[in-house]
């Protein structure tokens, strides 16, 4: 790796601590604004600063174990330095660096094994409990999973090309990429590229998503003409895709609770070239009832944990707790109970979280059936890091005649 100079340092130093330390600052967001202040770094000097940038965020505990102490204001410097010696880059030094001892930080890297799993997978002791009494021994495996850097998968937008079109495309603007194998419209980057600067995005041929995300929409079984309703669409991945399956034949409504997602989703579906969607902002109960018995398909992306996707915001295990995940269950349970009664006689549904965890996935619709005598599994799916993917659970649901 080439030599690290001081102003990229000072940014990821900034860029760390305004993750860590300020409430509601996201890691992804956060490297965004960072990148987007400094046009003058060249893409080998942006591309080492957000590698080392989440390679921190991911590594924390295990470097905090390194340092003797805990990340806190202050001492951010001391995890970069941290960080540096563990991965043997080099780096200028400067004011901010002198006085820190390296002594003792080296003698535990080259000690090499640490104390507990938590330290060695770089996560907060109450989940490494939590997946252990979820996940069994496996967990490890995930976790190792997990803790590697994710691809930039892409998929395809059918609705203006298909997969091998938008790689021969891409190729054109110096963006080299290749098939996933059996994810029909997904392509991945061979290495990290800013793909909204090419034509294609701007002309509506892709959209960023992983495989695994991909395969959701898939299960939900769509056919043209149908009435489809996205309960939790957000900004509008899987209602994008959806409308690509649908041929843009038929309607989609889509629902959230905040606007300024509903805009994003509008926005991107312009560009997509989807015509077949509508947006509704869930702001009463009203919204929903009105939409009873009434739709062929629904998709209930539930709010979730995030467990399943650390590849991806690795910044998630340190802003959330066990009272989170309690608290995200209840608003799984709700949102099943009451979003379920949209899907008419004879329509399917689709419930899915980005979480590894059970009691966030089948346990969730085991006790959705249990209470609802009116519905029957057809089949589920459980996608797992280890498998090169993110993290998904998906269950498909018929409402019976």
């Amino acid at each position: 790796m080439e030599l690290i100079h001081r102003n990229l340092l000072i940014g990821i130093h900034d860029a760390l601590n305004e993750t860590f330390f300020e409430k509601n600052k996201y890691a992804d967001k956060v490297i965004e604004r960072l990148l987007k202040a400094n046009k003058k770094w060249g893409s080998a000097d942006r591309a080492v600063v957000s590698g080392i940038f989440y390679d921190i965020i991911r590594w924390k505990k295990r470097l905090e174990y390194f340092i003797g102490e805990g990340a806190k204001p202050g001492n951010i410097y001391k995890l970069i330095l941290a960080y540096l010696l563990w991965t043997d880059t080099k780096f200028k030094r400067f004011d901010e660096f002198d006085g820190i001892k390296t002594a003792d930080i080296q003698a535990k890297i080259k000690k090499g094994k640490v104390p507990t799993k938590a330290i060695e997978f770089s996560i907060p002791d109450w989940l490494a409990e939590t997946f252990t009494q979820e996940l069994g021994e496996n967990w490890e495996k995930e976790m190792k999973a997990m803790n590697e850097q994710a691809p930039t998968i892409l998929r395809a937008n059918t609705l203006k090309t298909n997969a091998q079109d938008l790689i021969t495309e891409l190729e054109n603007e110096g963006v080299k990429s290749f098939r996933v194998k059996n994810i029909p419209d997904a392509v991945q980057l061979e290495e990290k590229k800013n793909v909204f600067l090419t034509s294609a995005f701007k002309n509506g041929l892709f959209e960023v998503q992983d495989s695994g995300s991909q395969l959701i929409a898939e299960f939900l079984d769509v056919k043209p003409g149908q009435r489809v309703v996205d309960a939790c669409a957000g900004a509008g991945g899987k209602t994008l895709h959806i409308a690509a399956l649908m041929q843009n034949k038929g309607q989609i409504i889509a629902l959230d609770i905040f606007n300024w997602k509903l805009a994003e989703l509008k926005r991107r579906a312009k560009r997509a070239g989807a015509h077949n969607i509508e947006t509704r902002l869930i702001d009463d109960n009203k919204v929903v009832k009105r939409l009873h018995n009434s739709a062929d398909r629904l998709l209930i992306d539930a709010p979730c944990s995030g467990l399943g996707v650390l590849r991806r915001n690795p910044d998630t295990k340190w802003k959330i707790d066990e009272a989170f995940i309690e608290k995200i269950k209840d608003e799984q349970r709700q949102i099943l109970q009451e979003y379920s009664k949209i899907v008419k006689k004879g329509g399917r549904m689709v419930y899915a979280t980005c979480s590894v965890l059970p009691s966030e996935n089948g346990q969730q619709v085991s006790l959705f059936l249990k209470n609802n005598a009116d519905f029957n599994l057809v089949k589920e799916k459980t996608i797992l890091p280890s498998e090169g993917f993110d993290g998904f659970y998906m269950a498909l649901l018929e409402r019976k005649n």
